[in-house]
């Protein structure tokens, strides 16, 4: 049995529909809400409801699990989600939890840059809880990543409801030069899935990339390209768009602009272009190749169901 923990978010959803066509036994641990959870459609899994931050509901959950696929994050809540209540915390619960249970092995989802010693939030709680789970006895292998898209994602499509929002101009943290390596989530899951059959992958940390390096501002472009929605690029300096995003974050239910979304701009994350050729035999897809799910979509439409949920 797989346990698998933010199931329902942007990787979690394109990790299941895997896993049970794989042959897996999948449960999902759930938070709690009022509204159904959002988990891929016609596939087959158990669900357990409970916070992480729940011993009890957790170590329920772990009952006959071997595996656990850690996901689940606070990171794209904004400020109404508390990092390190929720993925620190959280991880210091379901390790515990998961050793009371004789888990065999853990992967997690980390980030390129992962460091405990981070300027940026996300980077530095990303670091704590790979300690967290190296120090905890139980096999494991970290996926440190490079930043993901994908339809569902919150960072690409994000550049798309800004076009949409804004008429004439597109608003670029500092001079655009930041380099990504942007790395689709179905290649990202079919290295999830593999390893979990891949003993040399155990107890190591894996950083994976995509197959080019392309700056914040080339990105941007090609997202103005694939939905026809051509903007003038204006650069601003990155203390007024965190003010700018602190604004949205305080006043609208949900915002897809975040100051944790401009962490990922904050430094270059890249690593070897081969990355995931070289761990895993797979030749992973192209920005431009892949992103064909943009055209013809009503940005502004996409905008306001993400806000307000409608």
């Amino acid at each position: 049995m797989i346990l698998v923990t933010g199931a329902t978010g942007f990787v979690g959803r394109a990790l299941l529909p895997r896993l049970v066509e794989g042959g897996a036994n999948a449960r999902c641990l759930i938070r709690p809400s009022k509204v159904s959870p959002r988990l891929p459609k016609e596939v087959p899994v158990q669900v357990a409801v409970s916070p992480i931050t729940d011993f009890r509901g957790v170590r329920a959950a772990m009952v006959g699990v071997d595996t656990v696929v850690h996901l689940a994050s606070a990171e794209w809540r904004g400020h109404k989600g508390s990092l390190e209540k929720v993925d620190v915390e959280g991880t210091r619960k379901m390790l515990e939890a998961a050793k009371e249970a004789g888990v065999s092995r853990i992967l997690y989802l980390s980030h390129i840059g992962a460091d405990k010693a981070s300027a940026y939030e996300v980077h530095r709680m990303k670091g704590r809880i790979e300690e967290l789970i190296i120090r905890s006895g139980i096999p494991y292998t970290i996926f440190r990543t490079a930043l993901l898209y994908g339809e569902e994602d919150i960072f690409a499509n994000g550049m798309a409801m800004a076009l949409a929002t804004v008429p004439s101009v597109f608003l670029v943290p500092g001079n655009g030069r930041t380099i990504l390596q942007p790395l689709w989530v179905e290649d990202l899951v079919t290295c999830l899935e593999w390893s979990l059959d891949d003993l040399t992958t155990l107890n190591q940390i894996l950083t994976l990339g995509g197959p080019e390096f392309l700056t914040f501002e080339q990105m941007v472009k090609t997202v103005m390209d694939i939905t026809r929605m051509t903007r003038s690029v204006v650069h601003v300096g990155i203390p007024y768009l965190r003010w700018g995003a602190r604004l949205m974050e305080a006043f609208l239910p949900r915002s897809p602009f975040t100051t944790r979304w401009l962490d990922l701009l904050a430094v270059n994350r890249i690593c070897e272009l081969t990355s995931v050729t070289r761990y895993f035999g797979l030749r992973p897809a192209r920005f431009e190749q892949t992103i064909d799910y943009m055209a013809g979509r009503n940005w502004g439409a996409e905008m306001r169901r993400f806000v307000w949920g409608r």
